[in-house]
């Protein structure tokens, strides 16, 4: 990309969509995105994450007449995180938003979650969505809560609410990051770790409309603790941050 087409794309915003079998959903969720960012330069990329249920074929649709509307398939299901990270990979813009398939995070959110980013300047990489009033089922909040509880007490990143899927990324600092299936979960103790800021944003949840999730309690909840031992492990590996500036000779 020439140094005017990196200029032009300054300001601008990619939206991540991770999913899997969220045929009935996206239609509305896309809809929603696209009033959000009315007036700003936006693309968003659906990363179908292995669907059996016609996602690919919804979302083909919608490309017909959205020029902005782009789609990555997975042959099969690998994951939130590495269905997360192609769509980061294949991000065009210096910005890039994440959001669930399932349609709970509410778009109306993501201009006050780009602006927060700005407003922390090019030291804060990662602005991070924070939910109120959940509308999971009470186990999965007990479960979520804590979870949130040990890794803030161990990875001390600052953040309430880490499996909020709502979160405005610099590009360029997550392709620092350290990858790994859980990643997405750990994002702001990883951008810390990076020597970045993280900034938050209070965001209210909206119930699924259409569906289940695909995500069990348990299951995800004993692999999280051998990921927060990794990353506490990662944390504690990097002892200094370099302060690197190239030497440039004139004449």
């Amino acid at each position: 990309m020439s140094d005017a087409s990196a200029n032009d794309r300054r300001g601008s915003v990619s939206v991540v969509i991770p999913c899997k079998n969220e045929a009935e959903n996206l239609g509305e969720l896309i809809a929603e995105i696209e009033a959000a960012l009315s007036g700003r330069d936006f693309e968003i990329i659906v990363v179908d994450d292995g669907s059996d249920d016609g996602t690919g074929a919804a979302v083909a649709a919608l490309m017909n007449d959205r020029t902005w509307l782009r789609m990555v398939r997975h042959a099969a299901s690998c994951g939130q995180s590495a269905a997360v990270r192609t769509g980061l990979l294949h991000a065009r813009n210096d910005i890039v938003v994440t959001t669930d398939g399932d349609g709970q995070n509410d778009p109306a959110f993501m201009p006050a979650l780009i602006d927060k980013l700005q407003a922390g300047g090019a030291r804060v990489a990662l602005a991070a969505g924070q939910r109120l009033k959940r509308t999971d089922s009470g186990a999965k909040r007990l479960a979520s809560r804590m979870a949130n509880r040990l890794r803030g007490a161990i990875l001390k990143d600052g953040t309430r609410d880490s499996g909020c899927g709502l979160k405005a990324i610099r590009r360029e600092v997550f392709l620092l990051f350290p990858y790994f299936d859980g990643w997405h979960r750990y994002l702001p103790a990883l951008a810390i770790r990076e020597g970045y800021g993280v900034t938050h944003l209070d965001v209210v949840d909206r119930n699924r409309r259409h569906g289940a999730s695909k995500y069990g309690i348990w299951d995800r909840a004993l692999v999280g603790a051998l990921d927060l031992i990794g990353v506490w492990w990662l944390l504690k590996r990097r002892k200094r941050i370099p302060n690197a500036t190239e030497v440039r000779i004139d004449g």
